[in-house]
């Protein structure tokens, strides 16, 4: 596989609207061209007999089930609220609606 030039990172540069040094360029074009060649090495892996996944390793949903447990009252909640209405929090209106 040929390797990234510095051209095309210049190119790149420019339509990202960098501006890089000479030595950057060079440094670039080295990391690009590692990134582009371990992308690459994944292709070349064995898959014939791997089945498609969404994930790599095996996902259980933990779920912990619904218990009623007491908390505070509806009084104990609004108790520390700067203003509240029929048993609710009452904030301020915004976009201008009723």
């Amino acid at each position: 596989m040929p390797g990234i030039t510095r051209e095309e990172v210049a190119h790149l540069a420019r339509l990202a609207r960098l501006e890089l040094t000479s030595d950057e360029l060079d440094h670039f074009a080295g990391q690009l061209d590692d990134i582009i060649n371990a992308v690459a090495r994944v292709a070349d892996v064995a898959t014939e007999d791997v089945p498609p996944t969404s994930h790599p390793l095996p996902l259980t949903n933990v779920m912990r089930p619904d218990e009623v447990r007491p908390s505070l009252t509806a009084e104990q909640a609004l108790s520390g609220a700067p203003a509240q209405e029929q048993r609710r929090f009452k904030v301020p209106q915004i976009l201008g609606e009723e």
